[in-house]
């Protein structure tokens, strides 16, 4: 075949770039050597802690989305032409009541954008999932301090709705033509009412939040602590509910969900110190029983299949290389800690744009940017700075981005982080100057 100057030549450039890295690399150097240790160490990491009881359960969801969810109750609700109120509202609220982390809520985003919601609604919960995290705000404030806390929500909320009309602002030419490309479509006939479908998702949902409802910190309250206690049960509770739907509603055979429940319950009961043993059972259980069912059913796996073939590469790239550039919590890269603590001091443009920015590249699991906050606090950090990596880390990373990417295109993406960083950086500054 003959050179393609564009899809050849791009391979090749990516070829010698790869080849230049890998050669030239002093890869015995300690600072290289143990940032590679650290990349390897972030994503086996991240594989165990997030991907089963994360993202598996927001890959189902999005699936479900995309499949059971009516095109045109979406565009009703979070389509371009819903009410502003409305559509902002059901978006962050929604994000809200999920509390995931940036990761996690990708899959969800994708399925809503792709089935018709408009771009403000849709990147207002793509940023209201993780940045409105009510337990992440009560500990920001029992640790932090109730002022840093209070900040952190207000602003939160507010990013969530603000950077929403600004993406629908800046490319409305876009989604005028998207819109009218044919995304308003009829209500299409469901066999189940929207009551028995709005019980069905809250099954899934409740199965995500509570499996990955962290350990609270000192201080967070007897709510948080007994919930974190029985979570399991809970998870238990909503999975069990989420068979007998999938059986009444949905068309899977009863035997066939008998024996899941069953197997699973002897696991938890064999295995109680390790409950991801039964949710992962739950889970491959889930994906036979879909994949080999219905016709719709079928779809669903197909679906929620689609969605993992796009985002995870993108993920585990994205976190390999973060972990490569920042390290673990605790750890360094090939990026110095010392000097990025040297860089937040005081409440100067330079360290809170700073702040900004490298909280909106770094991963932050759900609640662990509060413990590194307080060390950079007590060696120095400026509160403003503080406040911007709150508002900025949690709803980006670097895996964030690239999969954001490859939803919405790069122009997008770009606009979507800028507003982001610039947003933060603009809060920090007032927030250090009042304080």
């Amino acid at each position: 075949m003959p050179f393609d100057r564009r899809t050849d030549g791009k391979t090749l450039l990516g070829a010698l770039a790869v080849f230049a890295a890998l050669y030239f690399t002093p890869w015995d150097h300690p600072r290289v050597a143990g940032a590679v240790q650290e990349a390897v160490a972030l994503t086996a990491w991240y594989a165990r802690e997030h991907v089963l009881l994360c993202l598996v359960p927001a890959f189902f969801i999005a699936g479900a989305i995309g499949v059971f969810v009516s095109q045109a109750a979406v565009m009703r609700y979070l389509g371009a032409q819903a009410k502003r109120w409305v559509a902002y509202g059901v978006a962050s609220v929604s994000g809200a009541v999920l509390a995931v982390c940036s990761c996690t809520v990708l899959p969800l985003f994708g399925g809503i954008y792709q089935r018709g919601a408009g771009l403000g609604p849709a990147t207002a919960f793509l940023y209201a999932g993780p940045a409105i995290n009510v337990l992440a705000i009560v500990m920001t404030a029992r640790v932090l301090g109730w002022e840093l806390g209070v900040a952190r929500a207000v602003g939160a909320v507010v990013f969530a709705v603000v950077i929403g009309l600004l993406m629908a602002f800046l490319f409305r030419r876009e989604e005028s033509e998207r819109t009218e490309a044919g995304f308003v479509l009829p209500d299409e006939e469901s066999t189940r009412t929207l009551g028995q479908e709005v019980v069905f998702f809250i099954a899934m949902i409740g199965v995500l939040v509570f499996a990955n409802w962290g350990a609270p910190g000192e201080g967070a309250g007897t709510f948080w602590f007994t919930v974190h206690a029985h979570k399991w049960w809970i998870t238990s509770a909503f999975g069990l509910g989420l068979a007998i739907v999938l059986v009444r509603w949905f068309g899977i055979p009863a035997w066939k969900a008998g024996l899941v429940v069953t197997a699973t319950l002897v696991l938890g009961l064999l295995l109680p110190s390790h409950p991801v043993v039964p949710f992962t059972f739950a889970a491959l259980a889930l994906a036979v029983i879909t994949a080999t069912g219905s016709e719709e059913n079928q779809s669903w796996f197909d679906a929620s299949w689609g969605f993992a073939k796009q985002i995870m590469p993108l993920l585990f790239g994205g976190v390999l290389v973060a972990g490569l550039l920042l390290g673990r919590p605790g750890n360094e890269g090939l990026i110095p800690s010392d000097w990025v603590g040297s860089m937040v001091g005081g409440n100067g443009l330079g360290a809170t744009l700073f702040a900004s920015v490298a909280g909106a590249f770094m991963y932050f699991a759900t609640l662990t940017e509060i413990p590194i906050l307080e060390g950079l606090l007590g060696s120095g950090m400026g509160e403003g700075p503080a406040l911007a990596l709150l508002l900025a880390g949690p709803a980006l990373s670097l895996p964030n981005m690239l999969v954001i990417g490859a939803i919405l295109g790069v122009r997008k993406t770009v606009a979507f982080v800028a507003l982001v960083i610039v947003m933060a950086t603009v809060s920090g500054l007032i927030y250090g100057a009042i304080v």
